[in-house]
């Protein structure tokens, strides 16, 4: 691995501090997790009391009030241990921010403390049944009446959905808003609220142990003072968190593909065939020649929208062409080193067959890759 100058010197006392909790508190649960479908609420607290949620989040509502740097240190050291059921991204990286940049005071000190201390899940529901990428398009209504919202639609897809204690709802509280994205609006539901009704756990291709759930509201009444940001300034609230929501998934994804990458290196250096060792082989050593290069490519990428990320710059064409780019080669990597693996590699005992089926979502998910092309084309003014 070449050397990376995006950290500091306090990000990598960080990360060597994350790594001994991970490999001693994480990594032996996660067979468990992928077994069971879902994560446990202790380590969630474990981890908040570590000071391992939230590390980025303002001290005076228990965070650490470092960068960003200090969470995409954790993202990278999850992916390491393969720890995709735990979504801590998900909840310090993308929930969270709303709640800082967007709440009451009276909202943040209600609900930020719970969640860095890892007493509270977050969760945010946007994707619906029949509506993916066209955030405009959702059909979720939340209607005023007096000092509520009656919630009532039905989301799907959603990461951590079945032990959240807290979800983030995007519903239109003005369904007749021209254009539609006018009328969205995002309010803060609470888990065990009469009408919020959690469907089933999903079964995936992959990330088996993440909990990806239907999430339902029937007459839900949410109060008034549960709304985040102001009526209607939903889509506008969404929009703008999306640079760091695409930006956690080019980090990940580049490093899953060093993991299988560093696991087939081993793999191919034990292995023989006819003879020989399989790292003997020209074809070999050219496809994993091409592939440690496109890693480190991707790394410096993503390391240079790091740092522009954390000086507050404006990245939205960076981050979509990184999050497509890193995802199509993890996608791609992971195939071509299941293929040096032989049969091998099909069999479940090997982590590379599980590397193969938790790619094929992240071209798909915080919008797919062919809508960050369509973004990309329009940043160089192609519409």
């Amino acid at each position: 691995m070449l050397a990376r100058d995006v950290y500091s010197e306090d990000h990598e006392l960080f990360r060597a501090q994350f790594r001994r909790f991970a490999e001693a508190e994480i990594a032996p649960r996660v067979p468990a997790w992928n077994r069971d479908g879902k994560t446990d609420k202790e380590t969630w607290r474990r981890a908040g009391e570590e000071g391992f949620l939230g590390a980025a989040a303002p001290v005076e509502y228990g965070g650490a009030g470092g960068d960003f740097l200090f969470d995409a240190v954790l993202i990278e050291e999850m992916a390491r241990i393969r720890a995709h059921a735990m979504m801590m991204s998900l909840h310090s990286d993308i929930c969270m921010p709303y709640l800082v940049h967007y709440g009451t005071e009276q909202q943040k000190r209600k609900y930020l403390p719970g969640a860095i201390s890892g007493e509270s899940v977050l969760a945010i529901a946007m994707t619906e049944p029949g509506t993916g990428s066209d955030l405009a398009g959702v059909q979720t209504r939340a209607l005023r009446d007096g000092d509520s919202f009656v919630l009532n639609g039905a989301k799907t897809f959603i990461s951590n959905g079945q032990i959240c204690d807290l979800v983030i709802v995007v519903a239109k509280t003005d369904p007749t808003a021209e254009p539609p994205h006018r009328g969205m609006s995002l309010l803060l539901v609470e888990g065990g609220t009469p009408g919020f009704v959690r469907g089933r756990n999903l079964e995936k291709l992959g990330l088996k142990g993440q909990d990806t759930s239907e999430l339902f509201f029937q007459d839900c009444s949410v109060p008034a003072a549960n709304l985040l940001g102001g009526e209607g300034r939903g889509f506008r609230m969404l929009m703008s968190q999306l640079q760091q929501e695409r930006l956690c998934i080019a980090v990940a994804s580049i490093a899953s593909c060093r993991r299988a990458l560093e696991d087939t290196l081993d793999y191919v250096k034990h292995r023989e065939a006819f003879g020989r060792r399989i790292a003997g082989f020209q074809n070999t050593q050219f496809k994993l020649a091409e592939l440690a290069t496109e890693v480190e490519v991707g790394q410096a990428f993503v390391d240079k929208l790091l740092a522009a990320h954390v000086q507050g710059r404006d990245i939205v064409a960076g981050v979509s062409m990184a999050k497509w780019w890193t995802t199509d080669l993890q996608k791609r990597l992971t195939g071509e080193c299941l293929q040096l693996h032989g049969g091998y590699g099909f069999m479940s005992e090997y982590p590379i067959s599980g590397d193969y089926a938790d790619a094929a979502v992240q071209s798909i998910y915080a919008g797919s890759n062919e809508i960050m092309k369509v973004i990309i084309a329009r940043q160089l003014g192609l519409e």
